[in-house]
């Protein structure tokens, strides 16, 4: 649970480090995401959780 907790302030740091420095490109991002179809929106979200789960399942070494 404290990985998860870890993962997670890292993505928000991540995240708040992107709207700091380039806030124009954040906002494109954002309404691109919106203007997204949900089906598409779901496919990517899979998609993301399996590379992440695989990314975090390597650098452990559990492989």
């Amino acid at each position: 649970m404290l990985d998860f907790v870890a993962a997670l302030g890292l993505v928000f740091a991540i995240e708040g480090i992107l709207f700091a420095a380039i806030p124009h490109l954040a906002k494109d991002a954002l309404r691109s995401a919106a203007e997204t179809p949900p089906d598409r929106m779901r496919l990517i979200g899979i998609g993301s959780a399996v590379l992440g789960v695989i990314l975090v399942w390597v650098a452990r070494g559990i492989w």
